[in-house]
């Protein structure tokens, strides 16, 4: 079984998980990245015009891409990390996810927030986006242990 991980971070909360979740697994590492990053004013949630606000306001906001040079075709496992933005994923996620071919393919979830959890919107939107199997994921705080990251993964 071939796993990859893969991850969107705007404040690299989310990317040092995916890094430790990465090394721990011995997995590729793969950075979502929009084409256009995300500035400090693009992320205020308290204005209502900010970039993050309206994406996340529409939910079939799919913001474009820096590329699509993913390993999903070589990978049969494919965590998808995020941080959690207004109880769901960044749109950007969702633009990863309508990028590729994962016919086949399983795909777990996990998402960082100091206190909202993966919900149960998430899976069904991901199985809705990419027909493959979802697996419900867990969220993880900034700190999580490497260990701990492994023991869940093989746990799957």
């Amino acid at each position: 079984m071939k796993e990859l991980v893969t991850y969107f971070s705007a404040s690299g909360v989310t990317a040092k998980v995916a890094k430790r979740l990465a090394d721990a697994i011995q997995a590729p590492l793969y950075e979502i990245k929009p084409e256009v990053l995300y500035t400090a004013e693009d992320l205020d949630w308290r204005n209502k015009q900010s970039r993050s606000t309206l994406e996340m306001s529409d939910k079939n906001c799919r913001p474009a891409l820096a590329d699509k040079d993913a390993p999903v075709a070589d990978a049969d496992v494919i965590f998808v990390g995020y941080p959690v933005w207004w109880y769901r994923e960044p749109s950007i996620v969702d633009s990863f996810l309508d990028a590729y071919d994962f016919t086949g393919k399983k795909i777990v979830i996990f998402a960082t927030s100091g206190s909202s959890d993966v919900g149960k919107e998430a899976p069904a939107r991901f199985k809705e986006i990419t027909g493959a199997e979802v697996d419900a994921g867990k969220r993880f705080p900034a700190d999580v242990d490497a260990a701990i990251l492994k023991a869940w993964a093989e746990s799957l």
